[in-house]
C-alpha cells in the first residue's frame, strides 16, 4: 500500500483557523463543565461498568485503555476524588507509566443503554493506601494499587456519537467470527500462528479458560 500524504494546502494548524470552520458554540455547552463531581455526576459514575482512560507518555505520546468491572467499581472519595482499581492484564503498563510521567488524564464513563457519556478531567496519582484498596475488592482479590484522580473538570457528552454508531442497537451488532480470534490476530503479528486449525482452537481454548482464572 503506498504512503498517504495530505496537501499542506489543506492543513488546519492554528486554533485560529479550526474555529473559523465552525459556527460559535452555544452558552449551555461551555457552562456545563463544572469542576466537581454534582450529583448527576456522581450517580453516573456509580451506574458504570465501564471506561475509557487517556493518558500521555513523556515523550508525549498518547494512550488511551479501557477499564471494566462491576457496576459502581470506580469509588467516590469525595466530591473532587475518584479511586479506579487497576486489575490484572499483560503488565506492559502504559497507562500507569504514562500517568508517573505526566498525571493529567482524561476519563470517559460509559453505561450500556445510555446514549450519553460522562468525560472528566484531572491529575491523576498511583496509590497502594490499603484503606483505598479495602472497598474495592473481587471474589477477594485486591487490586494491587488504585490511580487516583483529582478532579479538575466535569460534563456529561451528547448522544450524537452513539446514535450515529448504533453502538446498542442489536440489528448492527457485528458478527465475531467475520474476524480471526483475538490469538490468531496476535499471532499472525507476531511469532506467526499454527497452520492447523485444530491448534489453533487449542490456544483459543487455552485463552478462555485464562480469562477464568485471572480476570482479578
Amino acid at each position: 500500500m503506498t504512503e498517504f500524504a495530505y496537501n499542506p494546502e489543506f492543513l488546519v494548524s492554528d486554533e485560529q483557523t479550526l474555529r473559523g470552520l465552525f459556527p460559535p458554540t452555544h452558552a449551555l455547552a461551555a457552562l456545563k463543565c463544572l469542576d466537581t463531581l454534582d450529583e448527576h455526576a456522581q450517580h453516573f459514575i456509580r451506574r458504570s461498568p465501564f471506561l475509557c482512560i487517556g493518558t500521555q507518555g513523556a515523550q508525549g505520546t498518547a494512550d488511551v485503555s479501557p477499564r471494566g468491572d462491576p457496576v459502581g467499581f470506580v469509588k467516590i472519595l469525595d466530591q473532587n476524588t475518584l479511586a479506579i482499581p487497576d486489575r490484572p492484564g499483560n503488565n506492559r503498563l502504559d497507562t500507569l507509566a504514562n500517568i508517573l510521567a505526566n498525571p493529567n488524564v482524561g476519563l470517559l464513563f460509559i453505561i450500556p443503554g445510555f446514549d450519553d457519556t460522562l468525560r472528566v478531567n484531572g491529575q491523576a496519582s498511583l496509590v497502594t493506601d490499603p484503606a483505598i484498596l479495602a472497598g474495592m475488592a473481587v471474589n477477594d482479590r485486591l487490586p494491587r494499587l488504585a490511580i487516583v484522580v483529582k478532579v479538575r473538570e466535569v460534563f456529561l457528552h451528547c448522544a450524537k456519537a452513539f446514535r450515529r454508531s448504533h453502538l446498542w442497537s442489536p440489528e448492527h451488532f457485528q458478527d465475531r467470527s467475520a474476524m480471526p480470534s483475538l490469538s490468531k490476530i496476535i499471532l499472525d503479528q507476531t511469532t506467526g500462528a499454527p497452520e492447523s486449525d485444530e491448534d489453533m482452537l487449542e490456544i483459543d481454548k487455552g485463552l478462555e479458560a485464562a480469562y477464568q482464572t485471572s480476570m482479578y
